[in-house]
């Protein structure tokens, strides 16, 4: 008899976890299409927004702003779908506060330890868009001088008697 009442009392809490998943799954399935479907139209307005600045930039003949603009394009389509990724988490439920804390946290420490490379890459960025100086002018800087051959996103190269001179944009930009 005490057998008979522990496999009935073990199959009802079966049934009940049973119909406790069978809730919980419905409940959380809109939730979860829900948020599917959030982070695919984030994904197909950042497909659609580098298609655009992709058609934008091969209409530009200038090829300093084609680079600039092809770099803007893939800057916006991986900000939307970072933005699509937490938006989608957040419209399943799931508590993003600790992650985008920790993003800009990871952000604020990826800047600081790379401050730098992005110094001299923005530097690089500017002296293309402004053109302060273009390629084969001879330019003086920071005690340097030479020949322009090559405006990188994070170097200048100038030559002078057969030697070769990386400058750093940051420098540049600021003498």
């Amino acid at each position: 008899m005490e057998e008979a009442a522990t496999s009935r009392l073990s199959f009802d809490s079966m049934d009940e976890l049973l119909k406790d998943v069978i809730h919980q799954l419905a409940v959380l399935t809109p939730k979860v299409l829900m948020g599917l479907l959030i982070f695919v139209l984030f994904w197909l307005a950042s497909v659609l927004l580098r298609k655009f600045i992709l058609r934008l930039s091969q209409q530009t003949a200038d090829f300093n702003r084609r680079f600039i603009l092809r770099l803007a394009g893939r800057i916006a389509t991986i900000t939307l779908l970072v933005f699509g990724a937490v938006s989608a988490l957040g419209t399943m439920g799931i508590n993003v506060s600790a992650l985008v804390a920790g993003l800009g946290l990871t952000g604020f420490a990826l800047g600081f330890a790379l401050r730098d490379v992005l110094s001299n890459s923005i530097a690089g960025i500017l002296i293309l868009l402004y053109r302060p100086f273009n390629l084969n002018d001879y330019i003086t800087v920071a005690g340097q001088e030479g020949v322009v051959t090559e405006i990188d996103l994070r170097y200048t190269t100038l030559e002078r008697d057969d030697q070769k001179l990386l400058i750093p944009n940051s420098v540049l930009f600021t003498n």
